[in-house]
């Protein structure tokens, strides 16, 4: 691609010729690298499928905690109201 045609297609993205630089460095470099220090298909399927099952446990943490959050402020409301009815009879 020539320096116009890079510039008129940069323009059209909004990117700047120094970061499409820097990208295909980026690139480059990653390629050079030997293809045993790469992560193979196989472990990055294996680390997909570890992420999604941690995300499915912390949204399950999540929900027992805020369930527990609910479950103390309405056990302290309660506490609260019959307790000033204890009060108020005595």
């Amino acid at each position: 691609m020539g320096e116009t045609g890079k510039s008129a297609w940069c323009r059209e993205h909004g990117v700047y010729p120094q970061e499409l630089e820097q990208w295909r460095q980026a690139a480059t470099q990653a390629l050079a690298e030997p293809e045993d220090a790469r992560a193979s298909h196989r472990e990055t399927k294996a680390d997909r499928l570890r992420i999604k099952e941690l995300e499915r446990e912390l949204r399950r943490k999540d929900r027992a905690l805020a369930e527990s959050a609910a479950l103390l402020v309405l056990s302290k409301k309660l506490e609260v109201i019959f307790h000033k009815d204890k009060d108020e009879d005595a």
